[in-house]
């Protein structure tokens, strides 16, 4: 019998906990409303754009391949916790416990907009990776901080073009959904540029201490292929 063990870079299961908690504190935070200047935002863009900065940081220095199996590890644990939030909200609370109100306005997700939510960030996700990936070969791994910029605003694109229509279709009206649409991407890839300097050495560090950098020549960009 031949036992082949495999061995888990340590900073690659970081990034994949941060990636995770990031998902998770995201569907908290979009529950709380907040006007930013004349734009009216959720708490979840506090966090959710460090998803995409994870993302680009693991598919800089692991690859797409990498990325892909990050970015399904964050769907499934995102998805757990969702379901067991509804479920918690669904079971009557004790008949001392006088806070049913609350509670439902952070864990009863809508089902549209827990669907609306896993198809935009599966799609805006992969679209970023591949960019990232892609463009790395093409500038054959100059220009890290143009790549970064470029994938965020094709993957935070689509998340805002999927989710938008498919959760607030029928609530906001449509003549608004394009200026928020556009809005959400903005503040996004604003957020991405001010945090680049410190993406930047992340992702330095991250190669010379792990002692890769790969390049996805050649590879199978099918988003089901997560055993590869």
């Amino acid at each position: 019998m031949i036992n082949k063990k495999q061995q888990v870079s340590v900073l690659f299961m970081l990034f994949s906990i941060l990636f995770c908690v990031c998902l998770i504190t995201a569907n908290v935070l979009e529950t709380k409303q907040i006007l930013f200047g004349p734009v009216n935002i959720t708490g979840g863009l506090l966090v959710f754009p460090i998803s995409y900065i994870i993302n680009d940081c693991v598919c800089e220095v692991w690859g797409y391949r990498k990325a892909r199996l990050l970015i399904w590890t964050g769907f499934a644990m995102n998805f757990i916790f969702v379901v067991f939030g509804a479920l918690a909200d669904v079971i009557p609370g004790a008949p001392y416990w006088h806070n049913e109100d609350g509670f439902h306005a952070v864990f009863g997700l809508a089902p549209r907009i827990a669907a609306a939510s896993f198809v935009a960030f599966l799609v805006g996700s992969f679209i970023n990776a591949y960019v990232m990936s892609r463009m790395k070969i093409s500038s054959k791994g100059k220009h890290f901080s143009l790549r970064a910029i470029v994938s965020t605003i094709f993957g935070e694109g689509a998340d805002s073009i999927v989710f938008f229509p498919l959760a607030l279709s029928g609530v906001v009206p449509a003549s608004e959904m394009f200026s928020l649409i556009v809005s959400q991407v903005v503040l996004k890839t604003l957020y991405e540029i001010i945090v680049l300097p410190l993406t930047i050495r992340v992702v330095k560090k991250t190669k010379a201490y792990e002692g890769i950098d790969v390049y996805d020549n050649g590879i199978d960009y099918n988003v089901f292929k997560v055993k590869e």
